[in-house]
């Protein structure tokens, strides 16, 4: 039996065309790029002494690595922050009391729709007000703060959205056994869930990082705000600006390789291998069943 898609197989001639689709796309923005480099060499922007910095070790140890450091450091305290926020908020969402579910649902649905930029400076005024913390991390705890509340919102979603995907044979043969609702959520259908929506939950740890950057505005010194800072002090910010986006798109695409490698094992080791088809009752030719 032929596999279910959700589309028609294309023909040769649709093959054709998707292949003279690809390559003028190819080719359109290869000229595109060309006729970008073209127009920065004129402008100077190719010269070899603009990039040569960037081969030097005091430029990484000074500006990039440290920069990169602190990137990494927020983002990975807001995610473990956003893990631990989305999980409890995910799970009230999907709580058998009323209030519960009201009080998860209004917070999570407020700091989606609050603008992260805005919470980090909100944040950054009222703690350096408040001098409960040391000057020095006042923004570290802004950005971290800022990114846990929006990004934590998210994953809570993203919890209370898997568990609504998963089949409702799934809680009934949780019940079956023994289990009360709240152990049927808690042990069995938010782990699946959490499976399930691992492709979601890489591309919102792409997103934290990708968010640090937003630290430069309230001053936490990222890695964006240290390739800024030596370019403009070096006359080449355009060059470190692509450098430190190259150095972004590389540790996002780690991070998103990961998951998906992550979720591949993770579900070959709970699901085991399933049948290739479905057994068949349609009777071959010759009278037996297939």
């Amino acid at each position: 039996m032929s596999e279910l898609v959700l589309f028609d197989v294309p023909g040769p001639r649709t093959r054709r065309r998707m292949v003279v689709v690809n390559v003028l796309a190819a080719l359109l923005v290869a000229g595109l790029g060309a006729w970008v480099l073209v127009l920065l060499g004129r402008k100077g922007q190719l010269e070899p002494a603009l990039w040569q910095p960037f081969l030097t070790e005091r430029t990484w140890t000074s500006y990039l690595l440290p920069g990169l450091r602190d990137t990494l450091r927020a983002a990975g305290l807001a995610i473990v922050a956003s893990a631990v926020f989305g999980l409890l908020f995910g799970l009230g969402r999907l709580s058998g009391s009323r209030v519960v579910r009201w009080v998860s649902g209004t917070v999570v649905e407020f700091f989606r729709a609050v603008p992260v930029l805005l919470m980090m400076i909100f944040f950054y005024s009222g703690i350096s007000q408040l001098r409960v913390v040391e000057p020095q991390d006042v923004p570290l705890l802004a950005v971290v703060l800022a990114l846990m509340l929006y990004n934590g919102s998210v994953f809570a979603e993203l919890v209370r959205s898997g568990v609504h995907n998963l089949p409702r044979g799934q809680r009934e043969a949780a019940l079956a056994v023994g289990l009360r609702p709240a152990q049927s959520l808690r042990l069995v259908e938010v782990p699946q869930a959490l499976i399930a929506m691992l492709p979601a939950i890489a591309s919102q740890l792409v997103v934290i990082l990708k968010d640090t950057a937003l630290g430069a505005i309230i001053t936490y010194p990222e890695l964006l705000d240290a390739a800024r800072r030596f370019g403009s002090g070096n006359g080449n910010i355009m060059q470190a600006l692509l450098v430190a986006a190259v150095v972004f798109i590389v540790i996002n695409y780690g991070l998103t390789t990961l998951a998906q490698r992550l979720a591949s094992r993770v579900g070959r080791h709970t699901a085991g291998a399933a049948p290739a088809e479905a057994p068949s009752l349609v009777v071959a030719p010759g009278g037996a069943d297939r």
